[in-house]
């Protein structure tokens, strides 16, 4: 009996002999020492890089190749090229967990108006054809900066895990088709499929030094639809000898919104928005047609096709009201740039939640509920066929006293505080990453 129960002993010891070295006793303070010597040594410069020279959906050449070049300095394994322009770097240290680290790179067609120092003046040709402004609009900045800075701090503590590290610079979120082209081109079949996938967003909603994560629902799924009324032109002055497609594509866009008040439950959250409409060319021409781009919002499967059946059911309705013959009824396209729900793996966020507060402060979690129905194509690496357990968090960007003036997302005013959000996001990113590869072993 004392001979077996010594060997329990022996065995114990062994056990957390061979196991890595927990982290737990180190992170605090030694972390946020480095990540602070490190923004003020290479990321403040990289992070107004960035900003400077923001580059659009899959054009995002120049990004991603300084982003490759930054991490494979570190001595990760990068692969350019991925999805069209992503990159993926790998770093192998031992056995234990895949964890996956996304960051978004692309900018948005958006002339800034900031006045920042560093504020982007590019243009760019967009994959459609047409010149733009490009701003980073959305904080994909911040979260490429803070990738880097994750990337150092990780590969400096190696001897605190064991597991394999992801690390994916994705193009084309804003387009919400980047995911899916980076896993079309063998993301999870060329390089280590991860058990966990995480990813942060930087929001000038929030304040700075509080981390958003919701245990559930993160993002709303998104549908852009597309739809061209047709009519038969005329003279403006002698509109009863056509078809006037302005007439009924105004029609439209205001029956759509009868299909979120009428044909879905109330408290079931649902948005369609009608962002772009042209038609015409002059003022006394009734023109042939108009075109209209859609962005449909929903957080469930069935709201979602209620929705798009709608918009379909709407458009051809109001035409044919109007006298519209039925070979000239509008045509109806739902267009590639589709996202499901982001939906957050209960237990993990729970796990990261609780990591967060043991070091970073109790503070530094808000609860707070969605203010809008933002989505995300991270959703496609977490999609429930692939078993990646996945975790979305929010990170201030926006000091309290400055809250009530930020402006929004996408907007050209839009700003935020990038030191303590790069230094926060790489922050809890390390901790999430090294809490997982914990959990792992």
């Amino acid at each position: 009996m004392l001979f077996k129960k010594m060997s329990f002993i022996t065995a114990a010891m062994m056990a957390v002999m061979l196991a890595p070295p927990s982290y737990a006793a180190e992170i605090d303070g030694k972390l946020r020492s480095d990540i602070a010597k490190d923004y003020e040594k290479n990321l403040d410069a990289l992070y107004k890089h960035f900003h400077a020279n923001p580059e659009l959906s899959f054009k995002e050449f120049e990004t991603a190749k300084r982003l490759a070049s930054e991490i494979r300095a570190l001595g990760y394994d990068v692969t350019e090229g991925v999805g069209q322009t992503g990159i993926v770097a790998v770093l192998k240290n031992g056995a234990g967990p895949t964890v996956m680290i996304r960051a978004d790179m692309d900018g948005l067609p958006v002339l800034e108006d900031t006045g920042l120092p560093y504020a982007s003046k590019a243009r760019q040709v967009s994959v459609d054809g047409q010149e733009k402004p490009v701003m980073h609009a959305c904080g994909h900045d911040v979260h490429i900066t803070s990738l880097i800075g994750t990337a150092r701090q990780l590969i400096a503590r190696k001897d605190k895990w064991s597991g394999t590290l992801v690390l994916i610079g994705q193009p084309a979120e804003e387009r919400i088709s980047g995911a899916n082209a980076m896993i079309e081109d063998g993301l999870f079949t060329r390089f280590p499929k991860p058990d966990y996938a995480l990813a942060l967003h930087v929001s000038s909603q929030t304040p700075t030094g509080k981390i958003i994560v919701n245990e559930g629902l993160a993002y709303s799924s998104s549908d852009s639809v597309d739809i061209t009324v047709h009519g038969v032109g005329a003279h403006g002055a002698s509109p009863h000898l056509g078809l006037d497609p302005v007439l009924v594509a105004s029609q439209i866009v205001v029956s759509l919104q009868s299909i979120v008040s009428r044909s879905i439950a109330p408290l079931q959250p649902g948005v369609i928005t009608v962002g772009s409409i042209h038609g015409g060319t002059k003022h006394n021409i009734i023109g042939d047609s108009v075109e209209m781009q859609l962005t449909v919002r929903s957080d469930s499967p069935e709201v979602r096709q209620a929705l798009l059946d709608g918009i379909d059911r709407v458009a051809k309705g109001v035409a044919l009201a109007h006298g519209t013959p039925k070979d000239l009824l509008p045509t109806v396209i739902r267009r590639e740039e589709n996202t499901p729900p982001t939906k957050n793996n209960g237990a993990t966020a729970r796990m990261l939640k609780s990591a967060f507060k043991t070091h970073l402060g109790d503070n530094v979690i808000l609860e707070q509920p969605r203010t809008g129905m933002g989505a995300e194509d991270f959703a496609y690496f977490v999609d429930p066929k692939h078993g990646v357990k996945g975790v979305y968090f929010n990170v201030g960007g926006t000091p309290q006293r400055d809250l009530k003036k930020a402006a929004s997302h996408h907007s050209p005013f839009f700003k935020v505080s990038p030191e303590p959000s790069v230094k926060l996001g790489t922050e809890a990113m390390v901790v999430a990453a090294l809490t997982l590869f914990e959990d792992g072993e």
